[in-house]
Order: C-alpha cells, then sequence, then structure tokens
C-alpha cells in the first residue's frame, strides 16, 4: 500500500514523499518550517488529483517528469525523471490511484 513519509531534514524542515506500495518514491514535497505545513501539503496531495493539478514537464536533459500543483496552483511535490512521457503518465496516473488513501507515517 502507498504511504506518505514524513522526515526532518538536516536544516530541521520538513518534508514527505509519496512511495507506491513497492517503495518506489512517486512524488518528494518542497520542505516546510512547521510539521503543521507538512501535514497540510500532505491533504492538499490528496485532494488535488484533477487533470490540472499535474503539469508535465521536461529537464533541461529533455527527461520527463511532472509536479503535483495546489488548488492556488503552489506546487506541492516534484516526481523522479522518467525515462519516456509514457512512464511519466504512468507516475501521474499511480499518484491518482494511490494518494487518497495512502497512509502518513511520521519518521520525524
Amino acid at each position: 500500500m502507498a504511504k506518505y513519509v514524513m522526515t526532518k531534514t538536516s536544516d530541521n524542515e520538513f518534508r514527505w514523499v509519496l512511495k507506491a506500495g513497492n517503495g518506489e518514491p512517486l512524488l518528494t514535497s518542497e520542505t516546510f518550517t512547521t510539521k503543521q505545513n507538512c501535514r497540510a501539503s500532505i491533504e492538499s496531495s490528496k485532494k488535488n488529483l484533477g487533470d490540472d493539478s499535474f503539469k508535465k514537464l521536461d529537464s533541461v536533459r529533455h527527461q520527463p517528469y511532472f509536479t503535483q500543483v495546489a488548488g492556488n496552483h503552489q506546487p506541492l511535490a516534484t516526481s523522479e525523471m522518467y525515462a519516456s512521457a509514457q512512464s511519466r503518465d504512468n507516475g501521474i496516473e499511480s499518484v491518482r490511484k494511490n494518494a487518497p488513501d495512502a497512509q502518513i507515517e511520521d519518521l520525524t
């Protein structure tokens, strides 16, 4: 089962990673100064799953990836780099499928 894993960074900020059932990362959030803001971002990620919540992009090395944005269009998280646009699109579908029911594992 997918899960959001919350961790504390070396500079005492918080971030989350949405991991698929196989443990592979789907999304990594930006950092937050408070645990409360990190948890709020997870809740936003669980809810913002429509087409307009995902921005399909290409890196400077032409590797496909995506970002998830909140309702206010602020970035929530970024995916890994993918080998193909189809793999990226599969990653988006995996987030849509897994995020709503993903548990939160707090490792802070």
